[in-house]
């Protein structure tokens, strides 16, 4: 349970458990919201690596708009991606957005149309998205978008049931500095020079992937 993980890290009380068990089910928003929960068949999936999520509000799903935000949104902070794989969208599979791949050096691939598991991770993060903007949006649903990047922060900084860390620990070594660190503060972690935090972060980096390697080799047994 999320909720519970980030409770822990910061508080301590007796009952601690139970009653953010109980908090989370009295709320009556998630309740009516996840409905009954069911059973279904499946198989694990190995998915993205550090599970970090990018989601970005476009006012359409044209080619252009799709290669323009690329660039601007994903290009200009992370660099140009190697590979690239999208589902069976005629906006990813565009003779525009093809020459924008060659032209980057990016290999471009897909899902096929009858087996579409190899997209599941994205498939259960849109359904997350939805489940969780529901209980914020005004009933129109026209300022969701206003929404998403606080949600974006919860989901970044909330360890994932995989592999037991958050995404910003697998991406960057370090944990967020969130709102309830300005009111209960955080231990200072200031190096002592630029070369002591690059030795350090290594450090951490290595420490965080191999057990995250651990866990995901567990669950999939």
């Amino acid at each position: 349970m999320k909720t519970l993980s980030k409770t822990r890290e910061r508080f301590y009380w007796d009952r601690l458990h139970a009653d953010v068990e109980n908090w989370c089910r009295e709320c009556h928003a998630c309740g009516a919201r996840k409905g009954p929960k069911t059973r279904t068949k499946g198989r694990l999936q190995h998915y993205n690596y550090t599970k970090w999520p990018e989601a970005i509000p476009i006012p359409d799903q044209e080619a252009s708009t799709v290669a323009e935000e690329l660039v601007r949104s994903w290009i200009s902070c992370y660099g140009v991606p190697m590979i690239l794989h999208s589902d069976q969208g005629t906006n990813f599979n565009s003779a525009l957005f093809t020459k924008l791949c060659e032209l980057l050096g990016i290999l471009k691939t897909r899902t096929t149309a009858l087996h579409p598991e190899s997209d599941g991770m994205v498939e259960r993060f849109n359904r997350t998205i939805l489940n969780h903007l529901s209980l914020f949006v005004l009933r129109n649903q026209t300022d969701w978008d206003t929404h998403l990047p606080l949600f974006l922060l919860a989901y970044r900084s909330a360890e994932h049931e995989v592999n037991g860390l958050t995404p910003v620990e697998m991406l960057f070594g370090q944990t967020l500095r969130l709102l309830c660190h300005i009111l209960f503060g955080r231990p200072s972690e200031t190096p002592s020079s630029p070369n002591e935090y690059m030795k350090n972060l290594e450090a951490r980096l290595e420490s965080v992937h191999a057990f995250a390697r651990e866990l995901i080799k567990l669950a999939s047994e």
